[in-house]
């Protein structure tokens, strides 16, 4: 471990869901725009290992770090944000604890001990927080726990941090989220359930060294001073987080309310001697997000759609596509299901863009296939991604191969055209996700194809989530018809891309570029279809 290695713990209260994400993004932002090295963690209380089996609707998007691990969305933003790959060991679940512990325990690694929540999860629990700076000598570990204070789920978290707080006073800091609720027939805010929580938190054993009020509504100054004296804390210590109208408005916010600098000076540095944080770039994309004035029209047609969190990162990837090409975004999402080749044409109608989601299950496929044949015989600008471009496959061969039974192995393996596949070599893993891509794989792209002039070199790099495959006995007659298979996995051939030409915009991708866009460095992918959209053609 690196002896100057910071540890910064972001704990919430009074309700779920007030943003501690984007808190610990934004810290985060501002801190590694100060020259720091800053790594963000999430620990979650939920005993699944991890959120690979979750249902969507319940957990939102399972995002995919670049080792193959199913990860919180949160990372996400992390990534977004800090424009830096997170890695397995950044989300830990209370089940992967539980599992270590246990297989250890298996092992004899306990010599007999009985095993107990302390010491045995907590050392758990800090080893996993502790290894982050031993494999990266990072300056700041941010970690994000999950849950509500108070909750059953989070007190072996809790615990964990008071001890670490005990054993590095000096090195670890604890800021806690809370929400102020404002009752409109009293017509004031109410700092009660701040009060409560933190009085959770110090039961604990933990007192929290800085306080961040989430609010629809400004905080006086006199309610922060409030505020300080019933939780103990400084005045200067306790910040709002006010509702904004983006997500990368927070970190311009709380750099406006001294987080950074508070930070800092509580975990000893002199502030004199650190560098102002650097958000010129920042601020030039924020400029471009807010003052765009012109619309690009997106329909996202899913069938997780009721859910914005179920596709966070594809809405956020095409934000940022949309502000770099000077234009406000305006999105607007179809469940699958409800689409049909009657309704098609009236729905998507208007729209710039098309874009066909990932989604596991056959639900809602053949809404996607209307959706594709709509886009494809009316050069509007069509974009899918894994299941998307699984369902362009099928639907292409369908309406121009002429296979009227076309389909994939997952959803009917006994019929005769089945243009998506499962490898050979995997039919034979039946653990639950075990037959999945998951993870980096390289693709190799073919000179002279619309995806090779987008990256514009010849192998990249992207992130999978999926079972299933293009099945190569079609390739060739689907090349014949005009459907490209640009991009291929270099090792195995697989197919990773698909382009249809004499088509404005007609791309799937078997991957999820959505994983890889951040702020500063937007998905080439998404850029060209945006700017497809913009013109129609190019």
């Amino acid at each position: 471990m690196a002896t100057d290695t910071k540890y910064i713990f972001i704990t919430g209260g009074v309700a779920s869901s007030l943003g501690k994400g984007i808190i610990a993004a934004s810290l985060g932002k501002l801190l590694q725009a100060r020259g720091f090295r800053v790594t963000n963690q999430k620990f979650d209380p939920y005993i699944n290992v991890d959120p690979g089996t979750l249902n969507p609707y319940e957990h939102g998007e399972c995002y995919v770090t670049v080792d193959g691990h199913e990860a919180d969305l949160d990372l996400g933003h992390y990534e977004r944000f800090l424009s830096q790959q997170t890695h397995k060991r950044n989300n830990i679940t209370t089940g992967r604890i539980y599992q270590n512990v246990i297989e250890k325990e298996r092992r004899g690694d306990y010599l007999g001990k009985t095993v107990q929540v302390i010491p045995h999860i907590t050392d758990e629990i800090k080893r996993n927080i502790r290894r982050l700076a031993e494999s990266d000598n990072f300056d700041f570990v941010i970690t994000e726990i999950g849950g509500t204070v108070g909750d059953i789920e989070s007190l072996p978290y809790i615990e964990s941090l008071r001890q670490l707080k005990w054993e590095m006073p000096k090195n670890c800091l604890c800021i806690h989220l809370t929400y102020v609720p404002y009752l409109s027939a009293a017509k004031e805010l109410k700092t009660k359930p701040t009060q409560h929580s933190v009085k959770d938190l110090q039961q604990e054993g933990v007192q929290p060294d800085i306080i961040i009020l989430r609010t629809e509504h400004h905080i006086s100054d006199e309610m922060r001073r409030k505020v300080a004296l019933f939780c103990n804390v400084e005045t200067e210590a306790v910040m709002q987080s006010i509702d904004a109208p983006t997500i990368y408005r927070v970190p311009l916010n709380m750099q406006a309310e001294g987080l950074d600098r508070v930070v800092l000076r509580k975990l000893g540095f002199d502030i004199s001697q650190v560098p102002e944080a650097d958000m010129n770039d920042w601020n030039s994309f924020l400029s471009k997000l807010e003052n765009a004035k012109q619309e690009v029209r997106i329909c996202l047609v899913g069938k997780y759609v009721q859910l914005k969190d179920a596709y966070m990162s594809i809405y956020e990837s095409l934000s940022h596509a949309a502000a770099y090409n000077d234009r406000r975004l305006v999105l607007t999402s179809v469940l699958a299901d409800n689409l049909t080749e009657e309704n098609a044409e009236e729905t998507l109608r208007g729209h710039h863009g098309v874009i066909v989601a990932p989604g596991f299950g056959s639900r809602g496929l053949e809404g996607k296939f209307a959706a594709l044949h709509y886009c494809r015989e009316h050069n509007v600008p069509c974009f899918g991604i894994c299941m998307g471009m699984q369902a362009m496959a099928i639907e292409f061969a369908r309406n121009v191969l002429g296979y009227a039974d076309a389909n994939s192995t997952e959803f009917d393996p006994d019929t005769k055209h089945n243009v998506i596949d499962i490898m050979e070599s995997q039919k034979n893993l039946v653990n639950l996700g075990g037959s999945m891509r998951l993870g980096a794989y390289p693709c190799r792209l073919k000179e002279g194809s619309r995806a090779y002039g987008i990256y514009g070199k010849n192998i990249i790099s992207e992130r999978h989530r999926h079972r299933y495959e293009f099945n190569h006995l079609y390739q060739k007659e689907f090349e014949n018809a005009g459907m490209k298979c640009s991009g291929t996995n270099p090792d195995s051939g697989l197919v990773e891309i698909i382009e249809l030409e004499n088509h404005p915009w007609y791309i799937g991708v078997q991957f999820h570029p959505e994983y890889s866009s951040t702020v500063l460095h937007p998905h080439p992918l998404f850029l060209d279809f945006v700017h497809a959209a913009i013109t129609g053609s190019k």
